[in-house]
């Protein structure tokens, strides 16, 4: 069993619970993210949640498809091909077919074996990578979605595979960027949402990260600035990793500004 794709429901049944009341006009409020309103976030979601599953479901569509949008996407922009792929959806509509879509991929990826590889727009993945980052951008996104809504989120355990993504993307952090890693990584120890403690790397006490897990998630996705989480860190070369930590795809972006990213008050 994939457990990861039980964790990807419940994340997103979380966020679905969130929105399932709002009218329609909600939808297209924009979030402290780049602008985004609520239905581009779920445009991105849905669109990438397919894509996923059709790599596993149909490989040949799914390289079609890919170098297709790639192309659209570049004669235009994401946001752009992401609206135009869900075909006027907006509001209600598009939030009931996310639901309904991602309810019966996570059924179906319960069931694949996990060390499946799978074609991605960027290097193949197993399955399991594939939906653990499913679940990473469902949280992600779904992190402007409560804070907008004034909402603080109740994590469960189920963001470890976000920390595994994290710490699995140390290296990658920095060949996004045509860079060396300065180093080995460093210790990352962990405070998780039931109080257990999860360890990443080799102990060092000269450079390490520790505090909530939750924290150490918000770094690595670029939904909070270092300065803005209770994370310690220790050590120059853990100092730098979390100053551009990147556990997601795509070129480097740069973290969000102190103080720019959080719940608001309402």
């Amino acid at each position: 069993m994939l457990k990861e794709a039980l964790d990807f429901k419940a994340e997103s049944d979380g966020l679905y619970a969130l929105m399932k009341d709002l009218d329609d006009a909600a939808f297209a409020e924009p979030t402290q993210f780049k602008g985004w309103t609520l239905n581009n976030v779920l445009e991105h979601l849905h669109m990438w949640n397919w894509a996923a599953n059709e790599s596993h479901a149909d490989e040949d569509n799914f390289v079609s498809w890919l170098t297709s949008a790639m192309k659209s996407i570049g004669q235009s922009n994401m946001r752009t091909y992401e609206a135009q792929w869900v075909d006027g959806l907006s509001g209600r509509a598009l939030l009931e077919t996310w639901h309904e879509f991602y309810t019966a991929m996570a059924e179906r990826m319960v069931d694949i074996d996990p060390k499946k590889r799978l074609k991605w727009a960027g290097p193949d993945m197993s399955a399991r990578s594939s939906i653990s980052a499913r679940l990473m951008e469902t949280w992600a996104h779904g992190q402007e979605v409560y804070d907008h809504l004034g909402v603080t989120r109740a994590n469960k355990d189920h963001i470890r595979a976000i920390a595994v993504l994290g710490t699995n993307t140390f290296g990658w952090t920095y060949a996004t960027r045509g860079e060396t890693p300065p180093g080995p990584m460093p210790y990352v120890c962990l405070s998780a949402p039931s109080g257990e403690i999860w360890e990443f790397g080799e102990k060092s006490d000269e450079e390490r990260v520790e505090g909530n897990a939750a924290d150490f998630c918000q770094v690595v996705t670029q939904v909070r600035n270092i300065a803005d989480t209770d994370l310690r860190v220790t050590g120059p070369i853990a100092t730098d990793w979390m100053s551009k930590a990147q556990c997601f795809a795509g070129a480097p972006e740069t973290p969000p500004s102190p103080g720019t990213r959080f719940t608001r008050k309402l």
